[in-house]
This record gives C-alpha cells, sequence and structure tokens, in this order.
C-alpha cells in the first residue's frame, strides 16, 4: 500500500514560513510597533493561555466526533482515536499544501480507503454532509454577525458589505453542493465531462476506463449513502450537535486569547471575525489560506472592531500559535504516527 511519508524540511515548513514574513511586512508596512508586540505578549496571562491551548485539543475532538458519528451510520467502523488522528492528519496537510479548503477532505477520504477498501464513496458523502453542516453554520453566524453590525450606533458599511457578500457566496456554494447531492445525473456528467477532457488532454494515450468505472461507482454509492442520511436524522442531529461544540469552542479560544491579554472583547467581534474567516477559508476553489492572509485578515477586522493596533497583532498572534503551529504540530506527529503503523504493518 502507499504511504505518506513526511519530514519536517525547509519544503514542509515553506508556506507556513512565507505566511509569517508576510504578515512582518504588512507589520512593517502599517508601522505597527513590532517590539510593543514582544512586549504585550510576555506580560500575557500564562494560566489563562494554556486553557485556550487546551480547548484547541477538544475543539478536534469534537469535529472527530461529528465525523465518526457518519461514518459508523454508514457501517465504516472507525475508533475515536483514529478518527482524531485522521481529522489532525488532515489540518497538517491543509498547511503545507495550498489548498486549504479541499485537501483535509482528500487526505481522509485516502485514509480511510487505504484500511477500509471500497468505502470511498461513503467516506466522501460524510465529508460532504460535514462540509454542509459547517456552511450552514458559517451562514447562520454571518447572518448574526450583519444583526450585530446593524445594532451598532456605527455601522462600517465595508464590513456590513464583506459580511453580505461572504455570507451570498456560502449560500451559493451551499445551495450547489446540494443539488450535486440529490442529483445523481450531475455526478455522473462530471465524471463524464472530466474523462473527456483527460483523454483529449492526453490525445488518446491514457486508457481512463477503469478509473471512469471506479469514480462512476463511487458516485452511485456516495448519492446511495446519502439517501440513507436522510432517513437518519438522529444521527445527523449527533453529529450537528458535535461540530457546533467544535465551533463554540473556536470561539472560546479566541475570547481566552484575548483574556490572557488583559483586554477582554465582545462576542460580537469574536462571532463576526471568526465567521468572515471561516467562510473565507470554506470556499472550495483552492485558496491558500494558510500563508499570512489570516493574520493580515484577522489583525485587519480586529481593528475595524476598535482593538488597538498592537492587541490586534499581538492577540492574532497568540490565536496563530494555537491554531496554526500547534494544530501544525499534532497532525505532524499524527502522520508520523500512522504511516509508521503503516510500514510496519506492510513488513
Amino acid at each position: 500500500m502507499l504511504t505518506m511519508q513526511y519530514k519536517v524540511t525547509r519544503k514542509t515548513l515553506i508556506l507556513p514560513l512565507i505566511g509569517i514574513l508576510v504578515f512582518v511586512a504588512y507589520l512593517y508596512l502599517f508601522n505597527i510597533d513590532i517590539p510593543e508586540i514582544i512586549a504585550t505578549i510576555q506580560t500575557i496571562n500564562l494560566p489563562v493561555y494554556v486553557v485556550a491551548a487546551a480547548l484547541v485539543l477538544f475543539e478536534i475532538l469534537f469535529v472527530s466526533l461529528s465525523w465518526r458519528s457518519l461514518l459508523s451510520f454508514l457501517s465504516v467502523k472507525l475508533s475515536i482515536v483514529k478518527a482524531y488522528l485522521y481529522v489532525s492528519y488532515g489540518t497538517f496537510v491543509d498547511i503545507i499544501i495550498p489548498a486549504e479548503s479541499l485537501s483535509s477532505e482528500i487526505t481522509r477520504v485516502y485514509l480511510v480507503t487505504r484500511e477500509h477498501e471500497g468505502t470511498g464513496g461513503k467516506v466522501v458523502a460524510s465529508l460532504v454532509v460535514q462540509r454542509l453542516m459547517g456552511m450552514g453554520v458559517n451562514i447562520a453566524g454571518l447572518l448574526v454577525g450583519v444583526r450585530i453590525l446593524l445594532a451598532r450606533p456605527k455601522i462600517n458599511d465595508w464590513m456590513l458589505a464583506l459580511t453580505l457578500v461572504l455570507a451570498a457566496l456560502t449560500a451559493v456554494f451551499f445551495g450547489l453542493l446540494i443539488l450535486l447531492c440529490i442529483r445523481r445525473q450531475w455526478t455522473l456528467r462530471i465524471i463524464d465531462a472530466v474523462t473527456r477532457l483527460a483523454r483529449f488532454i492526453s490525445r488518446g494515450r491514457w486508457n481512463l476506463t477503469k478509473l471512469k468505472d471506479d469514480a462512476v461507482k463511487t458516485a452511485e454509492i456516495f448519492h446511495d449513502s446519502m439517501t440513507q442520511f436522510r432517513r437518519g436524522p438522529k444521527t445527523l442531529l449527533a453529529s450537528m450537535l458535535s461540530y457546533m461544540t467544535s465551533w463554540v469552542l473556536s470561539l472560546l479560544i479566541m475570547n481566552f486569547v484575548f483574556l490572557s491579554l488583559n483586554y477582554p472583547v465582545d462576542w460580537g467581534t469574536i462571532l463576526l471575525t471568526y465567521s468572515i474567516m471561516a467562510a473565507i477559508r470554506a470556499i472550495p476553489v483552492g485558496i491558500p489560506f494558510e500563508a499570512g492572509i489570516p493574520e493580515i485578515t484577522m489583525t485587519g477586522l480586529y481593528q475595524l472592531f476598535g482593538v488597538p493596533e498592537v492587541l490586534a497583532a499581538t492577540s492574532t498572534i497568540l490565536s496563530r500559535i494555537l491554531t496554526l503551529w500547534l494544530k501544525f504540530f499534532i497532525g505532524f506527529g499524527a502522520q508520523q504516527l500512522l504511516e509508521f503503523v503503516m510500514l510496519r504493518k506492510n513488513r
């Protein structure tokens, strides 16, 4: 069987390191005092920050539980530990490959089908349902954010427009994904179109018959699995509750970071910032959203909400240490462990 062995090298870290350089350039460009940021970091309430770090572990856990319950409903057995490792592995690949909105799902499909052959369609169905849950929560968060903005004495027109545009885009992708789930013929036509395109590019040199047959079989299983989900509302509710818990934990992480700086912010600021970040990340067009853009976006959003620029930049740095670098090393550890176990099993 194939393995996906990685080592932490310069190439592995290239995108995160580029992100750091881009963010530092942003700080210089907008004259944000870097020595003052460093001094502010040295004053953090460490026990409160450690709580935020612990919440990251639980956030991953509840995402894993949400996904595992969907897989179990489709008779794909996965332990809680393996689900946790697979989700962490996917996050690791998200960070090092510039296609954050898709690479985690592809990685998890690979990992599960490597262990349980012939389950690709079921795994894809579980991930699509979880993606729909995420989109639904993002839309709700953005709409609540619009309500919060309209209730404020001064309305930031730029922020209101951005929130509405992201809510609309997310809703469009949500609708298209729903249509693909219920229109079996659409999926088959897409497979046929991709196959024809590949044959045209290769000028007939590639034998794609088996690949097309496998893709059609996977698509059929996928649509059968989606039909099963419509008959299992209790499973969907349980999965949704776990996913919502992970979402709340994500908000708490941001809140505890501000508390560690002794600068509490209102929940509207946290909700809108997180919802905007999540909406951009979830747009399925392969946006490389882990290389500097999140730091600049978060810092800019916090400043628009009235957070002083040094505190905005400091809280962003502290948040990204947890949501990027901590997850990076958890994911790398999961990847090394899983590939080591697979290597020994193959031998």
